[in-house]
């Protein structure tokens, strides 16, 4: 199958792109304006053009220069989200409300043969589907736009259950049908609970002297014995072209990064520790985590020009603490191979900002098929 070529706006870290490389595309260019958010995408990515600019003031000469006289495929992307969300403020004088409307008139200027835009289900709001309607004025006539569907991560055999918005839309010439109901997937016969996702990680190791250090842990000996399928899935070796060096050789000595501890006082943890499982603790609103359920929405928090807050990471399910970035990106769908940043908070704030690669796998896969069953006719 030639799953062919996408270019991701708004990129983050990569979940989005991870997806779409998993189901055969090649990512040509990703463009973010966060440097630090994109660092963790050119580590995973060594094979991608990196660019850093905002959007919006991207133009045909721009992307002559990133890629040439290359059209992709496909154009991925999820516009910042804050002015949307029911955990934000919602003012709708966001600037970054109008960063929709930048994702549209860059697929109007790369002419691709879909597009999938992410974000939060507070877009499709009364007073937010304006911003939306109004975006997608700018696309050329002959994309055919399917209405908005939500989707939820537990949907596409993620650990999390996280609804996030999608809207879809193809040129009919060169992809076949696409309806609303494909991109709907599940439920799957059984739920990936906590317990598939974290339960043989190797517990927290002492912050590293070393700023560049990302926290590498050996997994435990006995951890293969009881490996559920989803860990085993997310403990493979990375595909040709992706990943760094270093996770590469880390992973073949038996080692996963992420793993660096929170400190927590001795009386923070104990109180930790008495929360009941899907609980919340009534200080610090942490949420405790169930064995046999499922990890609740993650949260990005802010950047440092928004405040820096952090947002608030839940407790894990058998011991006093907070969890690990690694558990966090193992509920979100990251394999093990992906690393993040040196920083917990940047770490926390790249896969809270990230689609789980397993929804973009789901999605981007369904459209490579439908766009090779037209190629193939």
């Amino acid at each position: 199958m030639n799953g062919g070529t996408i270019v991701d706006l708004f990129c983050g870290c990569g979940g989005f792109s991870l997806g779409a490389e998993l189901a055969g595309f090649r990512s040509l260019a990703a463009v973010d304006v966060d440097p630090v958010l994109q660092s963790g995408y050119r580590r995973n990515f060594p094979a991608t053009r990196t660019v850093q600019a905002s959007v919006a003031d991207l133009d045909s000469g721009a992307w002559r220069n990133f890629i040439g006289s290359q059209r992709p495929d496909g154009v991925i992307g999820g516009p910042p989200c804050q002015g949307f969300s029911w955990i934000g403020k919602r003012r709708s004088d966001d600037e970054r409300n109008s960063l929709v409307a930048e994702f549209f008139r860059n697929v109007a200027l790369l002419q691709p043969r879909f597009f999938v835009m992410e974000n939060v289900t507070g877009l499709l709001h009364h007073d937010r589907i304006g911003i939306l309607q109004e975006g997608l004025i700018q696309l050329p006539s002959r994309y055919r736009v399917l209405e908005p569907v939500i989707v939820n991560a537990a949907d596409f055999g993620a650990a999390t259950s996280r609804s996030r918005v999608v809207v879809v839309g193809y040129d009919p010439d060169e992809m076949e049908h696409v309806t609303e109901a494909d991109l709907v997937f599940g439920p799957p016969a059984a739920r990936i609970t906590v317990r598939d996702a974290i339960s043989d990680l190797p517990g927290p190791v002492a912050e590293s002297a070393d700023k560049t250090d990302f926290g590498w842990a050996a997994y435990p000996a006995s951890s293969q014995q009881a490996l559920s399928p989803y860990a085993a899935g997310l403990r493979a070796p990375p595909p040709a072209g992706l990943a760094s060096e270093e996770a590469r050789r880390r992973m073949a000595d038996g080692e996963v990064s992420g793993m660096t501890s929170t400190r927590h006082s001795a009386e923070i943890e104990r109180r930790y520790a008495a929360v009941r499982a899907g609980q919340s603790d009534p200080k610090t609103k942490s949420y405790k985590l169930d064995w046999n359920g499922q990890c609740p929405t993650l949260r990005a928090g802010t950047g440092p020009d928004k405040g820096a807050f952090q947002a608030v990471r839940p407790l894990h399910p058998g011991f006093g603490r907070v969890i690990t970035v690694r558990e966090a990106a193992r509920l979100q769908g990251f394999p093990d191979w992906f690393t993040f940043h040196p920083t917990k908070w940047h770490s926390f704030r790249m896969i809270g900002n990230s689609v789980s690669p397993f929804v973009s796998a789901g999605l981007l896969g369904l459209l490579a098929r439908r766009m090779n069953l037209r190629l193939a006719a």
